[in-house]
């Protein structure tokens, strides 16, 4: 059965649910923006992880978070479908698995959703959905991914992401004067880059005035990691790791000088504030998993796979590995999440500074 295009929507109620990263969440605000410009009166509902809520606080395109745990149990995630069953007039799955696709189904009265393409164990969401676009893991931005499904709609893509925000009354402006904020710690291993070069590069900014800002989770290695490293950093050095929401640390990343992170949720959020923001990639296709610079709108990825780039204020540096296998879109160079990756490994601390120096 062919998939029934949408003509004349007008919900009412609309339902945009993704269920996996904190970084995702932070993508998906482009279609949030695009479809409140089209439908103002509507009220855009979000289905998220729990954990990742933070990441949309204060959006004013969102009426309700609806938080569900990373992996409900059968029966919680039963009690959920029927809480959600028909509430919406349109709901759209940004993951193409069976959860977010279900959710998208029972929700919505007209569903939408990603179908992994050439998959047969996925014909029952052709069957099912209103609309399914093929995706196919290829090398589309994950922005413009989420973007296509306002071509069905026949509504205009907005491009620009929304950070979180601090109400008014709760803004904590910190000062430090002139500073940079490294996030240091991506969430596995494989997307790390050598304790050696983050040493080097905040005596480098150091040097140029700049107070070194860390910041990370409240993770215990984290932790741990971050405490060891700061005994060997500039004496001025703070660490802020786990101190802040979401929504103040954009506003702490937003007034930095400069932001310095690797392929991590919080550098999309970096590079969403508009800060001249230094993404230290690897593994990771840059065509499909760059920050989104601010101010681009254009429906072609701003990266492409292959070599360092700047594009307005994201500049990317990648990997170094003789075998010429960067970026491998895998994890790691023993393939899992708590694997080394050699590009990194070998990724010179002057390559990285020669990148801020742009900046600084």
């Amino acid at each position: 059965m062919l998939a029934r295009q949408p003509t004349n929507i007008q919900p009412k109620r609309i339902l945009v649910i993704t269920l996996r990263y904190l970084g995702d969440t932070l993508l998906v605000t482009p279609l949030i923006s695009s479809l409140k410009r089209a439908y103002p009166n509507a009220k855009i509902d979000v289905l998220l992880p729990g954990g990742n809520i933070g990441m949309l606080e204060g959006n004013p395109d969102v009426s309700q978070l609806i938080p569900i745990a990373g992996k409900p149990k059968l029966l919680d995630f039963a009690k959920l479908l029927i809480g959600l069953f028909r509430r919406y007039d349109l709901a759209i799955s940004t993951q193409a698995g069976d959860r977010p696709i279900l959710c998208a189904l029972l929700a919505g009265k007209f569903s939408m959703g990603f179908v992994a393409r050439n998959a047969t164990k996925d014909n029952w969401k052709r069957r099912l959905l209103d609309k399914a676009l093929e995706v196919d893991g290829g090398h589309s931005h994950a922005v413009l991914e989420n973007l296509r499904f306002c071509e069905p709609l026949n509504i205009v893509p907005s491009y620009a992401l929304t950070p979180p925000r601090t109400a008014s009354e709760n803004a904590q402006s910190i000062k430090y004067g002139k500073y940079a904020v490294l996030h240091i710690m991506p969430q596995w291993r494989y997307k790390q880059w050598h304790d050696e070069g983050w040493i080097k590069v905040a005596y480098y900014l150091n040097q140029k005035g700049c107070q070194i800002l860390l910041t990370g989770s409240t993770q215990a290695d984290e932790q741990e990691a971050l405490r060891a490293l700061l005994r060997k950093m500039p004496p001025s050095t703070r660490n802020l790791a786990g101190k802040l929401s979401l929504s103040q640390l954009a506003e702490l990343i937003e007034n930095a000088t400069l932001f310095i992170g690797p392929d991590t949720g919080i550098t999309h959020l970096a590079a969403a504030t508009g800060v001249p923001t230094v993404a230290i990639f690897g593994p990771t296709d840059p065509k499909k998993w760059a920050p989104w610079p601010v101010g681009y709108a254009e429906n072609t990825s701003p990266f492409v796979s292959r070599g360092s780039q700047c594009v307005n204020n994201v500049y990317l540096v990648q990997g170094e590995d003789e075998r010429a296998c960067v970026p491998c879109q895998l994890e790691g160079c023993d393939r899992n999440r708590q694997s080394h990756a050699v590009c990194l490994d070998q990724l010179s601390t002057e390559k990285v500074i020669e990148m801020i120096s742009r900046v600084v």
